[in-house]
């Protein structure tokens, strides 16, 4: 910033904005220079100084030292200071530095007055804190250009802390309805984990365990089962395109239309005469629930579907795979092997046939159905783990059965991902055939 040696001979053009400004008294509250404090030893000075501001439309407070000024700056907002650099005690310099330390609402521009011109001079002024300089005698005309520069500083300044107040509001807002969503979203994920309320049961000739595990607060994966008749256990997979809470909204709907609870609107079950309950056939459930989800259930989602039916005496597993990743039976002597041809998903085509298949269970024998979440879980290389990860995981745990081997494959999981938030849902179902009921 370059400091004029002698006053100019012809005064520069008063800015746009200022004759209105100058000319008349300012609006309380508007943008911009309003109060105008003089900080200078010399009385005469300040009274030539006050009068023109005062002139000008400006409201005027004087004081005739740094320390003086400093008290009337902790009581009185003040738009810009006018101070001298040489006073007795406390020098121009001085007092800004003081003043900027002071903790304002708003920024305040501050011109030194100063006879001085030297470049380190200068710089010693701004580095104190002031934004400008004028050399004495002050001319009035430069001093009205000096101001409107000041001006438009305070005015963007104040016009930016607006906007930033409305960020910042903004901002809570957010953060508040962010806050109820997520308190929201929590009581949903407890709702959901709840239409899995047993995650265990033995039965006469075996046992089923359960995994759900959301990758967010909320999931698309479903995982149950239900007893039919003192012989057969149905048990499911299920998993809902997309995340979140349309996705959830709709494991509701399904579990309730798989639920062992209500088997009367269980549409995997059927009365038979004398009050009995037979299973229908797995193939004829996938069928059943993908002309609801392509007419009654009115939802862009579809989903991919295991579903079982153990027949317990004879060890026989008659399933349907609709899109769902291949079931994995494991044998006894602990080797492994892939079930089913895969299917279509149910909810995407209208005449999409399912077509059902069985295994036959020894004892010690054991299915898992998993979810792809398991299948296509990736390391930080980028490799999914697929059916060979998933078989030796099996084989590496073959001693270890029901929560305990969903825990730990949850586990050996979490190691291969190297990171216990995976990206998509977790979930599975595993039988352990015991073999035939004991006669009791």
């Amino acid at each position: 910033m370059a400091l004029r040696a002698s006053l100019p001979r012809k005064a520069p053009p008063l800015p746009q904005s200022l004759p209105t400004r100058l000319n008349a008294p300012a609006a309380e509250g508007a943008a911009g220079i309003r109060r105008v404090l003089i900080v200078d030893d010399s009385r005469v000075q300040r009274k030539i100084l006050g009068a023109s501001l005062r002139r000008w439309g400006f409201a005027v407070l004087e004081a005739g030292g740094g320390e003086e000024a400093l008290a009337i700056c902790a009581t009185r907002s003040v738009d810009l200071v006018l101070s001298d650099w040489m006073m007795p005690g406390m020098s121009g310099p001085e007092f800004c530095r003081a003043f900027r330390a002071l903790p304002l609402e708003h920024y305040t521009y501050f011109i030194l007055l100063t006879s001085k011109s030297e470049k380190n001079e200068v710089a010693l002024g701004l580095d104190a804190g002031a934004d400008d300089f004028l050399t004495k005698p002050v001319h009035p005309e430069e001093l009205r250009a000096r101001i409107a520069a000041g001006e438009r500083i305070l005015r963007m300044e104040r016009e930016l802390k607006e906007k930033n107040r409305l960020v910042t509001a903004t901002l809570d807002e957010l953060k508040a309805l962010y806050d109820s969503l997520d308190r929201d979203l929590l009581e949903a994920r407890k709702l959901q984990q709840s239409l899995v309320r047993e995650r265990h049961r033995v039965f006469d000739g075996g046992a089923v365990s359960l995994l759900l595990r959301p990758s967010g607060h909320v999931g698309g994966d479903l995982v149950g089962f239900f007893q039919i008749d003192a012989d057969r256990v149905g048990f499911f997979a299920i998993d809902v395109s997309g995340h979140g809470v349309t996705s959830a909204l709709l494991t509701a709907r399904l579990s309730a239309l798989l639920s062992g609870n209500s088997p009367d609107q269980n549409i995997a079950i059927a009365g038979a005469e004398g009050g009995r309950y037979v299973a229908r056939c797995p193939a004829e459930v996938a069928d059943h629930l993908n002309r609801l989800m392509l007419g009654d259930i009115e939802t862009e989602h579809y989903f991919t579907l295991l579903y079982a039916v153990i027949d317990l005496p004879l060890g026989q597993v008659t399933m349907v795979q609709a899109g769902h990743p291949h079931p994995a039976v494991q044998r006894a002597e602990g080797g492994v092997e892939f079930l089913g041809t895969g299917g279509l998903p149910i909810g995407l085509i209208a005449d999409a046939r399912y077509d059902q298949f069985s295994i036959t269970l020894g004892p010690g024998d054991r299915l898992f159905l998993m979810s792809d979440g398991i299948t296509e879980c990736t390391n930080p290389a980028g490799v999914e783990l697929g059916a060979d990860g998933v078989e030796r995981m099996m084989i590496r745990n073959a001693d270890l059965t029901g929560t305990s081997f969903l825990e730990t494959l949850t586990w050996d999981l979490t190691r291969w991902a190297d990171n216990e938030d995976f990206t998509d849902d977790v979930s599975g179902v595993l039988f352990e055939y015991d073999g035939p009921p004991q006669p009791g």
